[in-house]
C-alpha cells in the first residue's frame, strides 16, 4: 500500500465513522429526519412500506452500516466493497439532509447547497476508492487476460498437435514401407523367385 493510500483512506473514512457513530447515538433524531423520505419511499414502492413503520431501526442500520464500511475502508480491508457501501449510505444521507435543510432564507439555501456539494464530493471520493485496485489488476482485466491467454494456449496446442500428427503419420508411413519391404523380401526368400 502506498503512502497516499495509507493516509487517504483513513482520512476519507474518518467523516463517515463520525457520522455513523452520530447516527447510532441519536437514532431517534435520525429517524425523524428519515421519516418523510421513508414514507415517500413506501408510497412509491409498496414492498418497502415496512421501512416507514420503524424508522428508528432503519436509522440504526444505516448508522451501523456506515460505521462498519468506514472502518473497513480506513483499515484497507475490502476497501472496494466498503467504498460502494459508503457511496450508497452517503447517497441516502445526502437526499435526507437536502430535503430537511432550511430553504426558506437565502442563507439557508446557501448552506443547503454547500452541504449538497460537500456530500457529492464525498460520494465521488468513495467511488474513487471503490474502483481503486491498489496497484493490482482488477477482476475485469484478469478475466480478459485469462481468456486471451487460454486462446493463445489452445492455438499453440493445436499447432503442436498438428505437427506431432504429421510427424507420426510420416514415421508410420516409413515403418509401413519398411515392413512392406521386409515382408516382400521374406516372401521372395520363401517362394524363391
Amino acid at each position: 500500500m502506498t503512502i497516499v493510500r495509507t493516509l487517504a483512506r483513513p482520512l476519507l473514512a474518518a467523516g463517515f465513522v463520525a457520522a455513523g457513530v452520530e447516527r447510532l447515538r441519536n437514532a431517534e433524531q435520525t429517524a425523524q429526519q428519515l421519516s418523510p423520505t421513508l414514507s415517500r419511499l413506501g408510497t412509491v414502492a409498496p414492498s418497502a412500506a415496512g421501512l416507514a413503520d420503524n424508522p428508528v431501526a432503519v436509522a440504526r442500520v444505516l448508522g451501523a452500516t456506515q460505521l462498519g464500511a468506514a472502518a473497513m475502508l480506513g483499515l484497507g480491508k475490502f476497501s472496494r466493497l466498503a467504498g460502494l457501501v459508503l457511496a450508497g449510505t452517503a447517497g441516502v444521507n445526502t437526499l435526507v439532509e437536502y430535503r430537511n435543510a432550511d430553504a426558506t432564507t437565502q442563507e439557508g439555501r446557501k448552506i443547503r447547497r454547500t452541504q449538497l456539494l460537500k456530500n457529492l464530493s464525498l460520494i465521488g471520493g468513495v467511488l474513487l476508492a471503490a474502483v481503486d485496485t491498489n496497484g493490482r489488476p482488477g477482476l475485469a482485466w484478469r478475466a480478459e487476460h485469462l481468456v486471451s491467454d487460454t486462446g493463445r494456449n489452445v492455438r499453440a496446442l493445436g499447432k503442436d498437435a498438428g505437427r506431432r500428427s504429421r510427424k507420426i503419420t510420416k514415421q508410420t508411413k516409413k515403418q509401413l514401407a519398411k515392413a512392406d519391404r521386409t515382408v516382400r523380401s521374406a516372401a521372395t526368400d520363401i517362394v524363391g523367385s
